[in-house]
């Protein structure tokens, strides 16, 4: 394979690069990328993946352009509104470079469906805002052994990974479980429109990376990223020996569906401020079990005295460990996964749980400035 005169004109600033050169401008052309959501997340990456000369790209979306997706999905304009994500994507980014294929998937990803669409990919690349998507999509990839670039956001703060088979962890090993509407989307929480921005972009350089075999990856790593602070940290993590679709005795084999959601949560949950908790454990011996349902990584950057980690993914089968009176609170980073807990608990048995509203990112805002959030 060789690079035509105008795609040497077009890539001549890769072609100069000699990490890329022309021999990775060809493993470029040679890719198959899909990209699952064309929205905040896909549309910086789509572009930029599209502009570097990615020889095929898939788009899936199944979803319409809403004047409310301008503000940050830059892939589409005003003229764009009411058309199908997917097929808006393929123009823009046909427009952009026509020395590219752009598919256009506008479907909804389902268990059935998944396997087949992934093989025809060499390398996915998730901006999707569903839980249970996310987890469809990582679980396929473990079982196509196909590598995964997955980026979430929520309001000012975002998150990204890679995965690559056999060199380190998938999704499901850094958040084991969880459902859809744990944490709040984009239209109930907002989102700060350049947010997906930063994200999208570092999807699209971690998979140029991947295929053109330069630099390092984002396996084993989870780099987060807090736009008001403007810091980026990073957290090693291992991989899972207890995965349940990557570990040493997976329970995961084929991709599948979500349970029906859980009923919202009942009005026995109790719903607490940073503040009005902190007052509570100043009381000593009145105070309430506190239980954090963050991974065991997020824990241990820094968590309240004598809080007790149950991640959310174990408390199912631990919920005997909650007390099941004294108003156990339920802690996570932001509020959402710990709502999630008080709705088990309550089902569970245990009376008048409480939700640490905003999570420990509250309790650092509002009471403790000092204590580190992961």
């Amino acid at each position: 394979m060789t690079l035509s005169a105008a795609e040497r004109a077009r890539y001549q600033r890769h072609l100069s690069l000699k990490e890329i050169g022309a021999a990775g401008q060809e493993k470029l052309r040679a890719a198959r990328v899909l990209i699952v959501g064309a929205g905040g997340l896909g549309s910086p990456a789509a572009l930029y993946l599209a502009a570097a000369g990615c020889g095929t790209l898939g788009l899936v979306d199944f979803d319409r352009v809403d004047i409310s997706n301008l503000q940050r999905q830059v892939l589409f304009d005003t003229a764009a509104l009411g058309q199908l994500k997917a097929e808006a994507g393929r123009e823009r980014l046909a427009a952009l470079n026509p020395e590219i294929r752009v598919v256009a998937h506008a479907l909804e990803l389902k268990a059935t469906g998944v396997l087949a669409l992934l093989a025809g990919y060499d390398l996915v690349v998730d901006g999707s805002d569903r839980l249970s998507t996310r987890y469809l999509v990582n679980d396929a990839c473990v079982i196509l052994g196909r590598p995964l670039v997955s980026a979430a956001i929520h309001r000012f703060e975002g998150q990204l990974t890679t995965y690559v088979p056999g060199r380190g962890p998938c999704y499901r090993c850094l958040f084991p479980q969880a459902a859809d509407g744990m944490v709040a989307n984009c239209a109930e929480a907002g989102v700060l429109g350049v947010l997906p921005g930063v994200l999208g972009t570092l999807q699209a350089t971690e998979a140029i990376k991947l295929i053109t075999g330069v630099g390092t990856p984002l396996v084993g790593r989870l780099l987060t990223y807090d736009a008001l602070e403007l810091r980026f940290h990073e957290f090693r993590v291992e991989r899972r020996r207890d995965c349940a679709v990557c570990g040493e005795a997976p329970t995961i084999t084929a991709p599948r569906d979500p349970p029906a959601p859980a009923a919202a949560a009942a009005d026995g949950v109790r719903r607490l401020s940073a503040r009005a908790l902190s007052a509570l454990l100043e009381t000593g011996a009145h105070a309430p079990p506190l239980i954090d349902v963050r991974e065991p990584w997020e824990f241990a950057t820094g968590h309240l005295p004598d809080a007790v980690n149950i991640p959310l993914g174990e408390l199912p089968e631990r919920l005997a460990e909650v007390p099941r009176t004294g108003g156990a609170v339920f802690i996570c980073r932001s509020g959402g996964r710990s709502m999630r807990a008080c709705t088990l608990a309550l089902a569970a048995g245990v009376a008048a749980p409480a939700n640490l509203e905003g999570g420990m990112l509250a309790w650092a805002a509002d009471v403790d400035p000092t204590q580190p959030v992961a």
